[in-house]
């Protein structure tokens, strides 16, 4: 499972070190930030396979995150993870191209099983694309 880049956003700093750490001692190249404009900033910086954003977030909402990684990194597949279980919220950011929306508590096997999900995805998307272009 390793060999991909994830990057987890949420302001609950004690969760967030928890899952990365957790995540990192499964080889997973982790990085971890607590708002949307930190998500984006790092994105920039070194973009992510996979990105596990919360919904409720200091500043800009993980909703109006959502938005713009997939208007600059369309590649990259968000997974939601929140604390609030919401259907208006889950079909609103399903429509915006989450790839998965999960409430937590989740246990770090399934959070696995669905980054791995996420990761295979975007490589065949990513795959897709340069098939397309010829290639």
């Amino acid at each position: 499972m390793s060999g991909f880049k994830v990057l987890i956003v949420d302001d609950e700093e004690d969760f967030l070190e928890m899952v990365a750490a957790r995540l990192r001692v499964r080889n997973l190249d982790v990085q971890a930030v607590t708002t949307g404009e930190e998500a984006l900033d790092a994105l920039d910086e070194r973009e992510a396979d996979v990105v596990i954003l919360d919904v409720r977030l200091p500043g800009m909402s993980g909703v109006q995150t959502l938005e713009k990684i997939k208007e600059r990194f369309p590649f990259v597949e968000v997974m939601i993870l929140t604390g609030y279980a919401d259907t208006e919220t889950a079909i609103r950011v399903m429509e915006l191209g989450a790839f998965d929306y999960l409430v937590k508590p989740v246990a770090i096997t399934e959070l696995l099983y669905r980054l791995q999900d996420a990761h295979r995805k975007k490589a065949l998307r990513e795959q897709d694309s340069r098939n397309d272009k010829g290639l």
